[in-house]
Formats: structure tokens, C-alpha cells, sequence
């Protein structure tokens, strides 16, 4: 009795994962996007900066190099307490399109990166905004081509991708790679479906009317976490919103994440993923409990019978590995998936990790 109750739960789990990944297959196996080549938008790229003196100069150099016909490059220094104001004034004698938005310190948004963020958007000339961060490194001389061709007159928010650093012979990085390739998979579906719930700053492009139509980030304003995923929650619809995955739309990360910090932002993201719609919160919770149910029931019932078992676990990993090699290829990263079994049970564990630890030291939101 006991087994046909845990094998009928098993099926189940199965199942839901099954449809997860099916439903992954829409935007994983979709034909390129036609682009918009026409488009002729001047755009105000709004580049965050925090203590980040020691690349600004070369970042800077290789941003005004980027070919499109009109934009202008609006620095937002938040509060920097290096000399990255200095350099910033010195970069504006050389490059006429650089707009520096200083920011200071006031009581009441000490260090607030949406404050900073809405001054950025104050200050810019035009009606287009691109977003990044000196965090990440621009890879391609068509980026701003890229972004603005997805703007039209419904889409006027446009997700894009930011890609991981990549780290030789590191197994933590190859897994945490995997992890945002997972991730990624699930924020470009539901955003093709109508159901956007995530972006990144780093690699994010809206208009000034969207931004105030919603007040900006006035209803999470005092919350250091998530100016990028809950203004996506405000703002984005499924008529207005779209995404970009060519790859001369992508940024990288400059840094190479340690598993420590990698876990300890696991940690904090569990406040933001609190802070989604409800619906997005069920969706999310239910892919990786049944994830989690699956492996656990998997293991029993190939120990009490593995003959049952083994179609399931070898079907499942064959769909896995489908969807995520075709995915890995998309965003063009094929070496994640060599140990796709390993690093997907392992995700399971780190899972369960994040959450008994979350019950022992609750996250706090981060500056």
C-alpha cells in the first residue's frame, strides 16, 4: 500500500517536471526573432557605478565605442568614496556624450541604488533607456543595435542576458553556471508566454514612460534588494514586454562568483522571490519541489525495484538533457552540461541547504 502510494507520487512528480521542460522546449527550440532593423531611437544608456575607479576608465573607453547612430552614456556614481568622481570628470573632457550623475548621500536614502537608479533616469536626455552595470563587460560593439531593435510601439520593456564568468577547471563555477542557465531558461519562457517576473539590471532596456507609470521604484524604494525583478513586477505586462537573445545583445560578468558569495546570494534571493506575484512564487516553488520529490523517490523505488524505476530516471534525463543542451547552446554554454546529471542532483542538495539555513540565520536584505 505504502509503495503504490509513493510510486502514484513519484508518476506525479515526474510528470510536472516533464511539463516544466516541455514547456521550456517553446522558447528553447523557437526560430530566431525577426528584428526591427529600421529602428532609429536615440537611447540614454544608464551605467550604475559603485567604488569602481580601478576599471572605469576602461570600461568607458570600450562603451563609447559602441556603433549606433544616437546615444548618450548617463553615469550614475552612487555615493563612491574612491576617486571614482575624479576620473569620471576627467572621461567627460574627452567624450561629449557622457552625462555624470552624481549622486550623495542623504538621510533618508543612505546608499539606496533605486535612488541612485532614479536620478540616472531623471537626468537622461531621451525617452529609451538601456541599463547595465560596471560589474558587467560590454561584448560586443552592436550591444545598443541589439537591445533598441526590440522596442516597437507595444514592446517597450526588453529583457536581456547577462552570461556568468567563466572559470577554468573550477567545478563550483561550472555549477553555478548551470544554475543561472536554468534560471535564465525559466525567465525567457515565461516572459515569451506573457508571465515576465525577472530581469537584471545589468542587461535591461525600458522606456521613461513605463518608469513613471508605475512611479518608478517607489513601492520597494526601501528595500535594497530587486530594482531590476520588482519593477519587472510593476511594470511588465505581456503586451509590452519582450526579450533579446542574440548573442551580440549578451553581457558578461566581470568577476568571477565564489561559491560562498555565490550561496550566501542564494540565501538573500529567497526575500525576492517572496516579493514576486503569487502566481510566480507557486510556479517557481512547484519546479523545484518536484524536482526535489522525484530524486528522493527515484533512489526508493530503484532500491525496492529498479526495473521500475529505470524508465522514468533514463526518460527524464534524456528530456533534461535535450532542452538544456539546446538552451546551453543558445546562450553559449555547452561545457555546463558535460556533467548534467551530477550538477542537477546537486542543485537538489543545495536547494535543501539554502533552505535549512535560511531556517537557522534568516537572510537580510543586502546593500
Amino acid at each position: 500500500m505504502v509503495f503504490t502510494i509513493l510510486f502514484y507520487t513519484f508518476v506525479v512528480a515526474t510528470a510536472i517536471q516533464v511539463v516544466y521542460y516541455l514547456f521550456f522546449c517553446s522558447f528553447v527550440f523557437e526560430k530566431k526573432k525577426e528584428k526591427n532593423e529600421d529602428v532609429n531611437i536615440p537611447i540614454s544608456v544608464i551605467v550604475y557605478i559603485k567604488n569602481n575607479a580601478d576599471v572605469l576608465t576602461e570600461y568607458i573607453q570600450h562603451l563609447v565605442k559602441q556603433k549606433y547612430h544616437s546615444f548618450e552614456i548617463v553615469l550614475v556614481n552612487n555615493a563612491s568614496i574612491d576617486n571614482t568622481i575624479d576620473i569620471l570628470e576627467e572621461l567627460q573632457k574627452q567624450y561629449t556624450n557622457l552625462k555624470i550623475v552624481d549622486v550623495k548621500n542623504t538621510e533618508a536614502f543612505w546608499g539606496n541604488k533605486k535612488y541612485a537608479l532614479t536620478l540616472g533616469v531623471k537626468a537622461a536626455t531621451h525617452e529609451h533607456l538601456l541599463f547595465t552595470e560596471i560589474g558587467s563587460k560590454i561584448l560586443n560593439e552592436d550591444w545598443i543595435s541589439e537591445m533598441a531593435c526590440n522596442f516597437s510601439q507595444e514592446k517597450s520593456i526588453i529583457i536581456g542576458y547577462q552570461k556568468l564568468k567563466r572559470k577554468k577547471n573550477s567545478l563550483n563555477n561550472v555549477f553555478i553556471r548551470f544554475h543561472h542557465l536554468l534560471n535564465s531558461i525559466q525567465i525567457f519562457t515565461y516572459t515569451k508566454f506573457g508571465s515576465p517576473y525577472r530581469a537584471t539590471n545589468h542587461n535591461l532596456a525600458y522606456t521613461k514612460s513605463e518608469f513613471f507609470k508605475v512611479n518608478g521604484y517607489i513601492n520597494h524604494v526601501n528595500l535594497f534588494i530587486g530594482e531590476a525583478d520588482l519593477f519587472i513586477k510593476d511594470a511588465a505586462t505581456k503586451i509590452n514586454t519582450t526579450y533579446s537573445t542574440d548573442i551580440n545583445s549578451f553581457v558578461s560578468s566581470r568577476k568571477k562568483t565564489t561559491f560562498k558569495e555565490w550561496f550566501s546570494l542564494q540565501k538573500k534571493e529567497t526575500i525576492l522571490i517572496s516579493l514576486y506575484k503569487k502566481k510566480h512564487q507557486f510556479l517557481l516553488r512547484l519546479f523545484k519541489v518536484s524536482k526535489l520529490v522525484f530524486y528522493i523517490l527515484a533512489i526508493y523505488i530503484a532500491v525496492i525495484n529498479w526495473a521500475i524505476a529505470l524508465p522514468f530516471i533514463i526518460g527524464y534525463f534524456t528530456l533534461l538533457y535535450t532542452v538544456l543542451g539546446k538552451a546551453a547552446s543558445k546562450f553559449q554554454e555547452k561545457n555546463v552540461i558535460i556533467l548534467l546529471p551530477f550538477l542537477d542532483i546537486c542543485l537538489v542538495l543545495l536547494q535543501i541547504s539554502i533552505f535549512i539555513s535560511n531556517q537557522i540565520s534568516k537572510p537580510k536584505h543586502w546593500k
